[in-house]
């Protein structure tokens, strides 16, 4: 219990008494970093024409093999050629609308730390953490409570597939920084402007062991996917092939006899007519699991996501707006609802499992009422009071951001309860 209350005394205080905003800070849904418009990426004919050639030596390909050539394929991918974030991008995420949002994801990191008894080794890992902005709100929350972590050896850690990201990501948060080798698994080490040692990866397992805090923020819903459709034969995979009339445009069918995939990933008490599975995501939360278990450590996943209800979720998005996933493949976002049923199932009993809560649910929680008042006290320019407001209601509206995202969380065996985020903060 005296635990938790110290968690909860940390949560109020920090909340309250994080210093305002930033001096300059006149925009909301613009941050440090540039972003280039999608409007230049009107096609991406590589892309098309590769997939148009593997298809016909080799016939339809699953979603999941689409997925993963349109969006980092080493040539022309679309994570991997574009920085996509952004008012300027195809898509904007919560870190980029509002500071508080990573502000509060900062104190839940250390309320996380505390509540494991202040380990010795802080490492901070972020999968795929966009232009930085996320882990640059965390790291000042990180500065300003360096009483709170004292003592503690703290680095980040962030896994990154995209050259571009990358480089902005190191503009935006290391004062100085170097790159490796093509081979080497960290490509890229640096100092933070606080600070802390930083390092780049191109995939989780690469990062080093040790007591972890693991941000997974709209990162999961663009892993690949299968897709499976129930029939009178029972399931058959749905696949990716050129379409019969227009050999430069590709159509979805369906796979005449059961899969490697349809036979295996498929869970044998399964009601829904229509699924979307990532084992890839399954993959990569064991491995969270299994590091947290052994370790120590939390992982915090937010995502758009369901708990094993939804069931035709893929779909594309450029310029904010919804896109045919098949057209002009490599030009615009890929995205699937995160299935947090299946994340928990994958992640075993190793592990305690914590959600999905709605995004507001957690915000409110965390006390982002009570942060705003406080950054709405010390800020008296009319315009940038008016973004807070307006910011915090996209973060924790219903009918906006509030109850598309979901958290979901892996925590030790046995932590401390309630945890925070997840139950609502004491006074």
């Amino acid at each position: 219990m005296w635990t938790f209350l110290k968690i909860i005394r940390l949560n109020r205080a920090t909340v309250r008494s994080l210093n305002p905003l930033p001096r300059g800070w006149t925009v909301v849904l613009r941050r440090s970093c540039s972003s280039a418009s999608s409007e230049s990426r009107v096609t991406n004919p590589s892309i098309l024409r590769h997939l148009t050639s593997k298809i016909t030596a080799t016939g339809a390909i699953t979603v999941a093999e689409y997925m993963r050539e349109v969006l980092t394929n080493p040539v022309s991918g679309y994570y991997v050629k574009n920085d996509m974030l952004g008012a300027d991008g195809d898509f904007i995420t919560s870190p980029e609308i509002s500071q508080i949002f990573g502000e509060l994801v900062g104190i839940w990191c250390v309320s996380e730390w505390v509540a494991s008894g202040k380990p010795k080794v802080l490492q901070l890992v972020e999968l795929g953490p966009g232009r930085g902005s996320l882990i640059g709100d965390i790291l000042r929350v990180f500065h300003q409570l360096q009483s709170v972590l004292h003592g503690a050896e703290v680095s980040v850690h962030l896994v990154e597939v995209s050259p571009k990201l990358s480089q902005l990501q190191a503009q935006c948060l290391a004062g100085e920084y170097t790159c490796g080798g093509e081979d080497e698994l960290v490509y890229r080490t640096g100092t933070t402007h606080t600070g802390l040692p930083i390092y780049w990866y191109r995939s989780v397992k690469d990062v080093p062991r040790g007591f972890s805090i693991f941000l997974a923020h709209e990162f999961f819903d663009a892993l690949p996917i299968h897709k499976f459709q129930r029939t009178e034969k029972g399931w058959r995979e749905v696949m990716v092939d050129i379409h019969p009339e227009e050999p430069d445009k590709l159509r979805f069918v369906l796979f005449p006899t059961p899969t490697l995939a349809s036979t295996t990933l498929i869970h044998e008490d399964e009601k829904r007519q229509h699924l979307e599975i990532s084992p890839e995501g399954g993959v990569i939360v064991q491995k969270l699991a299994s590091q947290i278990a052994e370790d120590g450590g939390a992982a915090l996943i937010a995502d758009y996501g369901h708990d094993g209800t939804k069931m035709d979720t893929f779909r594309g998005f450029r310029g904010h707006k919804l896109h045919d996933v098949l057209e002009a493949p490599g030009t615009a976002d890929l995205t699937a609802d995160v299935d947090f049923s299946y994340l928990r199932r994958m992640a075993g009993d190793a592990v305690v499992c914590m959600g999905p809560i709605t995004q507001r649910a957690f915000l409110k929680n965390m006390g982002i009422d009570a942060r705003l008042q406080v950054l709405l006290r010390s800020c008296h320019d009319a315009t940038t009071r008016a973004q807070l407001i307006h910011g915090c209601d996209m973060l924790t509206s219903p009918e906006k951001m509030g109850s598309r995202f979901q958290f979901f969380s892996l925590l030790a065996p046995s932590p401390p309860l309630p945890v925070a985020g997840f139950s609502e903060l004491g006074l």
